[in-house]
């Protein structure tokens, strides 16, 4: 037990911050619209978020090598809880305009960015420690999120509906305190890569640490599709959860309950999705599994909202993408891994993960005006038909095709090897 205690603690860490994470996701779009009563602001509150934690994804890879992952795990969760915690606590004294909102939400948009890059380096650390296969380790890693998520929507709906929003932003900021006395007091320092682990000296500066991760991802065609892939659909996601699933619920089903039951039903397929997968993951092939994975995920269930006057056919096609986007992360934490040698993945993966990232400070204001400008309904069939677009491309392009690239036993083949999936 005692090998595994790492594991536990880090997914256990992710499972809390993840619960807040999604509560507030729903609270605080939910607070802005109904105080301003304007998407608009609605999306720049999300994208003023959003922006800063994709930037720090994208360029803080060198200090997190630099600093330790575990280090910033711990400080950056606790920062957050103070500046979560600060935002229901000026609105009591009548100090948080817009004005004084924006800055509170980047700065700690800017932590959560480190502290999710942080952990996701420490991951490999603590499955080799466990004697964990990294199919099980990125499944039950994603798993776990997707469990928080499964509870926090639908929390958050009803906490929305009988306390405030802005209660629910305080649980948040607890959340983030016991995530950091998880990985402070579970999770061994030695699951991050020292400096050792690169096998020779460190990088010169830290542009050229940064550019070294940027140069391997340039270079790593799958990775860069997938990178170019999600964040387009990202972009359309977060225009979806941060205004137009908000605005739908307000304006057509008129319940903030049902803007919870949309997140959770969609989470609870997520999660039998996920567990299939992570059970199954050797065996499937993975190029066809992702590629209907997105498919199903996202247009559905916002072709649904513009067509739909009640909340049930949404929950249906919340099932349905909810059972097919629990397939996509554990097979592509698998890839990663996979292809990025562990002395690389701070720096790697972060400009990955900066790359899916990218579309979403955008996708909070194109929602906002796509809403302002057209309509809920026909907004969510835009954004809808986009997504169906982008989602076609596992099934087109070549570069994707490097997914099926593994043996038998789920090694990776070198890359003289021919790919054993269908072409």
């Amino acid at each position: 037990m005692s090998e595994r205690r790492g594991l536990i603690g880090l997914v256990t860490a992710v499972g809390i911050s993840t619960l807040g994470t999604r509560m507030s996701t729903l609270a605080l779009p939910w607070f802005v619209l109904t105080t301003t009563g304007s998407p608009t602001q609605t999306g720049l509150v999300a994208a003023a978020e959003m922006t800063p934690y994709v930037v720090v994804q994208g360029l803080g890879g060198p200090l997190v090598d630099r600093v330790g992952a575990w280090r910033i795990c711990v400080l950056t969760d606790i920062a957050a809880a103070v500046l979560f915690g600060a935002i229901p606590l000026l609105h009591a004294f009548g100090a948080l305009p817009i004005g004084a909102l924006v800055p509170l939400v980047m700065a700690a948009g800017a932590l959560r960015g480190g502290g999710d890059a942080a952990r996701y380096v420490l991951l490999p650390g603590v499955r080799e420690t466990a004697g964990t296969p990294i199919e099980r380790a990125a499944g039950l890693y994603d798993g776990v999120s997707r469990g928080a998520s499964l509870v926090g929507a639908p929390l958050a709906g009803v906490l929305i509906g009988v306390t405030s929003a802005l209660n629910v932003l305080a649980l948040d900021a607890a959340s983030f305190l016991v995530s950091a006395a998880l990985v402070a007091t579970l999770v061994p320092r030695s699951a991050e890569p020292g400096p050792s682990a690169a096998g020779g000296e460190s990088p010169a500066s830290y542009l050229a640490s940064l550019g070294e991760g940027f140069r391997y991802l340039r270079a790593d065609r799958l990775l860069m599709g997938i990178g170019l892939m999600v964040m387009v659909t990202n972009l359309l996601d977060q225009a979806s959860s941060a205004v137009l699933t908000p605005v739908w619920a307000k304006d057509v089903a008129h319940s903030s309950v049902a803007l919870g039951l949309i997140g959770g039903v969609f989470s609870a397929g997520a999660v039998v999705g996920n567990i299939t997968t992570t059970w199954l993951g050797h065996r499937l092939p993975r190029r066809r599994t992702y590629a209907v994975g997105f498919l199903l995920a996202g247009s559905p269930r916002m072709f649904a909202m513009a067509l739909a006057a009640t909340v049930s056919p949404v929950l249906v096609a919340c099932v349905v993408g909810g059972l097919a986007a629990g397939a996509i992360n554990p097979i592509l934490g698998s890839i990663e891994y996979e292809r990025v040698p562990r002395p690389l993945q701070a720096r790697v993966l972060g400009v990955l993960g900066a790359t899916a990232w990218a579309g979403i400070p955008f996708g909070a204001l194109t929602g906002g005006a796509l809403t302002e400008v057209l309509g809920i309904r026909t907004a969510l069939a835009v954004t809808a038909a986009a997504y169906l677009v982008t989602t076609l491309a596992p099934f087109v392009l070549p570069a994707f095709r490097a997914m099926d690239r593994v043996d038998h036993t789920g090694e990776p083949v070198g890359p003289e090897e021919p790919a054993l999936a269908a072409r």
